[in-house]
C-alpha cells in the first residue's frame, strides 16, 4: 500500500479510534492478570474541553497504555460530575431566558429541567475526550447522580450521622449571594484587593462634658486637631467641638453597623483603657452598646477599637458566643439589606457600602478614610465576594477523619508526586475545620432527613427529625417518636441538597459498587486503584477527602500513587483563562496538529507538579515528531530484503550500537517512569529517535559500503 508522503493526523487517528473502540480494545474485566485501575477525575457536567483537561487526560492515558503494554489488565473509568452549583445556574440562566423564574418552579419542575439540561449537554465532554484519544473503558461511563452513585450518597450520609459524625448545627459559614447557598471552607477563593478603612465615631454614652476624672495624663484630641502617636504608652480620648468623647472604630465594612452589638478593646491596650465599663452608641444607628474587653483585639490595628458584628464576621460570632451576644443578621439571602437592618432596605450591600460612608461624612460621624489593601474571600463557582453568615447546615465532625488519613500520607504508603505536597496536606489536616456539607440548591442529593409534622413555632435548630434512606424507613423511626403520625407524606424531607463533593469522595469505591456491596468482585480485584493524577488545587477538595473515605469504608488506601499536575499557562506565564483570552482552543489545536501533536507538545513542557508555559510551537515540534515517524516508516516500507546478501561490518555493528543504545534508553525510561517523570522519559524517546535513530540512518546513507568505512 502507498502511503501518503505527508501524515495525516485526522484520517489516521479518527480510523484507528473507531477501530479500537468497536473491537473493545479498551475495556476491562477481572481476570488473573495484574489490575492496574485508575479513575477519572470527573470532569464537570457542565464543562467542555480545556487545556487542563488535555494535560490530566493526557498523563493518564500514558501510564494506562503503557499498563497495557506491561500486561497488565488496564482499566480506566470515565465519567461526569453533576456539579451543582455550576448546573443549577446554567439550568436557572436558561430557564430565564424562556421567561422562567426558578422560584416559579416546584423542586419536581425545577429538576425536569435539570434532567433535560443535563441529558442535553452532559456528554459533550466525554465526546471530546474521544477526539483526544483518550483510552477509557467507555462501557464503564458513570455520572455522579446515576442510581448506583446516588444509593451509595445516601447510604454514607445515613451512616456517618448514625455514628455521630454528621450533625445539624447553627454555624457561621461561607454564604454565596449570587446562588444563595452555604459552601465549604475549601470553596472560597482569597484575592488581594484595594479597599478602604473608614475610620467612624462612636459617641460615648455620658452626659456632654463628663470626664469622671479619665483625661487626667491622657493625649486629648480636638476636633482632629492632631494625629495620635502609636508609641506613646498613654490614654488617647477623642473629644469633638462640644466637649463630646468618642472612640474611633475603623473597619472595611461601615454597611454592617446596623448589626454592631458591641465594641471591643484589649485589656492590655493603654490608649483605649478610659473605655472600660463605658457604653457607646453606635453612629447613624443610634443603638447603645457595651464596651467589652478580649485579648483577641489587635492593639495595632487601626485604633485599637473593634466592632463586634456577630451575625456577619467568623471571629465576631465567637466573641458574640463568648459574651453571649445578640446576633442581629442585617442581610437578606441576596445580600441586600433586610427589614432587620432598619435602613438602606433593599439596597445591596456595596452600593449601601458607599452610601452609609457619605452619609457619616455628612453627619460628622465619619472622621476619615483611606487606602487599605486586604485579602477577600470570593465563591469559587460564581466569583462573587461571599458573605459570613449565620445559618442552619449540615457537617461532618473532620477530626476522625484526619486522624486516619494523615498517616498513610506521611508515612509513605500512599505517595505524593511530587513530594513536596505532603506538607501542604499535613498543614490542611493539621488545622482541619468541620465540613459543612449542605447546600441550599436543588440540584443534587436531596439531604436524607425528615422532619416530623406539628412543630410549628418551634426554632428551626431544635426541630425533631430522623435519617434514613427512605421515606418509608423515616416513616418507621418517626412512628418510634410520634406514633400518631400515619403516613410518610407527614414528614417533611430537608430541602437541602449535599454539597457536589460528597459524592465524588466516594468515587473510586462507588464506581465498582462498593459502597452497597463492598465485597463485589470488581471492588475486590480493581481496588485499591493504581494512580491518581489531578491538581494540587484539589488537594483537599477531593484527594484528602477520597483518602478518609477509602479507609472509612474499605479499610484501605483509594490509590497507591497521586501525581500532581501543574497549572497550565500561556508563554508569558499567565494562568490560561477566557477573560484573558490566552486559552486556545484544544479541539482547534487538534484540528491543525492532531492528538497526538497536541499532546506531545503538552507533555514536552510538563514537569510533575511544576506549572506549564504552553506554547502552540510545542505542538508544531510534536507533529513534526509524529510526521518523521510516518516518513521513518514509508522508508523502511520501501525497502527491498536480499536476505543472501551479506551485512557489512559497519551495518553489523551499528546495529550493536543501537541495540545497546535502546536497551540504555528503556533502562532510562523504567527509571524515570518510576519517579514519575513523564516529561523527561517523553524527552529520551525523542532523542532516541529523532537524534539517534533517524540521524543514524542519514549518517548511514553516505557511508561507502565497498570500502567498509565511514566517510564522514
Amino acid at each position: 500500500m502507498e502511503l501518503a508522503s505527508k501524515y495525516n493526523p485526522a484520517e489516521v487517528e479518527d480510523k484507528w479510534y473507531k477501530y479500537w473502540t468497536d473491537n473493545k480494545a479498551f475495556s476491562s474485566k477481572p481476570d488473573g492478570r495484574e489490575a492496574y485501575t485508575v479513575v477519572i477525575p470527573p470532569p464537570n457536567v457542565t464543562g467542555v474541553l480545556h487545556m487542563g483537561h488535555v494535560l490530566n487526560e493526557t498523563i493518564q492515558d500514558i501510564l494506562v497504555r503503557r499498563a497495557r503494554m506491561e500486561g497488565k489488565n488496564a482499566c480506566w473509568v470515565p465519567g461526569t460530575d453533576h456539579a451543582s452549583i455550576a448546573t443549577e445556574a446554567k439550568v436557572i440562566k436558561r430557564l430565564k431566558e424562556q421567561g422562567i423564574n426558578k422560584s416559579d418552579l416546584t423542586r419536581d419542575e425545577f429538576l425536569k429541567h435539570a434532567w433535560a439540561w443535563t441529558d442535553e449537554h452532559g456528554g459533550i465532554i466525554l465526546k471530546q475526550l474521544r477526539k483526544l484519544g483518550c483510552s477509557c473503558d467507555w462501557d464503564r461511563t458513570s455520572f455522579t447522580m446515576d442510581e448506583t452513585r446516588s444509593r451509595a450518597v445516601i447510604k454514607v450520609f445515613c451512616d456517618l450521622y448514625d455514628k455521630g459524625l454528621i450533625y445539624r448545627g447553627l454555624r457561621m459559614v461561607n454564604w454565596d449571594p449570587e446562588r444563595q447557598t452555604a459552601l465549604s471552607d475549601e470553596e472560597v477563593i482569597y484575592k488581594e484587593e484595594h479597599s478602604k478603612l473608614y475610620y467612624m465615631k462612636y459617641y460615648v454614652d455620658e452626659p456632654a462634658g463628663c470626664t469622671d476624672g479619665e483625661d487626667e495624663g491622657a493625649i486629648v484630641i480636638c476636633n482632629n486637631d492632631k494625629e495620635f502617636d502609636p508609641t506613646v504608652k498613654c490614654q488617647v480620648i477623642h473629644r469633638d467641638p462640644q466637649g463630646r468623647r468618642y472612640a474611633v472604630v475603623a473597619t472595611t465594612r461601615p454597611e454592617t453597623i446596623m448589626g454592631d452589638v458591641a465594641m471591643c478593646i484589649n485589656p492590655k491596650d493603654p490608649k483605649n483603657t478610659w473605655l472600660r465599663g463605658k457604653k457607646v452608641i453606635v453612629p447613624k444607628v443610634g443603638r447603645v452598646i457595651p464596651v467589652i474587653e478580649d485579648r483577641y483585639v489587635e492593639i495595632e490595628f487601626g485604633t485599637g477599637c473593634l466592632k463586634v458584628t456577630p451575625a456577619h464576621d467568623v471571629n465576631d460570632y465567637m466573641l458574640g458566643q463568648k459574651y453571649n451576644l445578640e446576633a442581629i443578621d442585617v442581610f437578606n439571602p441576596d445580600a441586600t439589606l433586610s427589614e432587620a437592618a432598619g435602613m438602606y432596605i433593599g439596597m445591596d450591600r456595596f452600593e449601601c457600602r458607599k452610601q452609609i460612608a457619605l452619609d457619616l461624612e455628612t453627619e460628622g460621624l465619619l472622621e476619615k478614610q483611606e487606602d487599605y489593601d486586604n485579602k477577600v474571600g470570593y465563591s469559587e463557582r460564581t466569583n462573587v465576594p461571599i458573605e459570613p453568615r449565620l445559618s442552619l447546615q449540615w457537617f461532618i465532625s473532620m477530626q476522625h477523619f484526619a486522624d486516619i488519613a494523615l498517616p498513610p500520607v506521611m508515612n509513605d504508603e500512599i505517595k505524593f508526586y511530587p513530594a513536596k505536597y505532603k506538607s501542604t496536606y499535613r498543614n490542611w489536616l493539621g488545622n482541619i475545620k468541620d465540613w459543612c456539607i449542605s447546600r441550599q440548591l436543588w440540584w443534587g442529593h436531596r439531604i436524607p432527613a425528615y422532619f416530623l409534622p406539628g412543630q410549628e413555632g418551634v426554632k428551626d435548630e431544635d426541630r425533631k427529625y430522623v435519617v434514613a434512606p427512605t421515606a418509608e424507613e423515616a416513616l418507621a423511626k418517626a412512628q418510634a417518636i410520634d406514633p400518631s403520625i400515619k403516613s410518610a407524606d407527614e414528614l417533611i424531607q430537608d430541602e437541602g441538597a449535599l454539597d457536589t463533593w460528597f459524592s465524588s469522595w466516594l468515587w473510586p469505591i462507588s464506581l465498582f459498587d462498593g459502597i452497597e456491596h463492598p465485597d463485589n468482585e470488581e471492588i475486590r480485584y480493581y481496588y485499591p486503584t493504581s494512580d491518581l493524577v489531578t491538581g494540587p488545587d484539589i488537594i483537599f477538595f477531593w484527594v484528602a477527602r477520597m483518602i478518609m473515605a477509602g479507609y472509612e469504608y474499605m479499610g484501605d488506601m483509594p490509590f497507591k500513587h497521586v501525581y500532581f499536575t501543574g497549572i497550565v499557562r500561556d508563554k508569558l506565564g499567565r494562568k490560561m483563562s477566557k477573560s484573558l483570552g490566552n486559552s486556545p482552543d484544544p479541539l482547534d489545536l487538534i484540528a491543525r496538529f492532531g492528538a497526538d501533536g497536541v499532546r506531545m507538545g503538552m507533555m514536552l513542557s510538563a514537569p510533575a507538579g511544576n506549572d506549564i508555559l504552553f506554547d502552540d510551537a510545542l505542538c508544531e515540534q510534536g507533529r513534526n515528531f509524529n510526521n518523521k515517524i510516518w516518513n521513518s516508516f514509508r522508508l523502511v516500507q520501501g525497502w527491498a530484503v536480499d536476505k543472501t546478501i551479506e551485512q557489512p561490518a559497519a551495518a553489523k555493528k551499528a546495529c550493536e550500537w543501537f541495540d545497546a543504545l535502546v536497551k540504555k534508553t528503556g533502562n532510562e525510561l523504567q527509571d524515570l517512569f518510576s519517579k514519575y517523570r513523564l516529561s523527561e522519559a517523553l524527552m529520551a524517546v525523542y532523542k532516541l529517535y529523532w537524534d539517534e535513530f533517524s540521524g543514524l540512518w542519514s549518517a548511514y546513507r553516505r557511508c561507502d559500503l565497498r570500502e567498509d568505512h565511514w566517510l564522514f
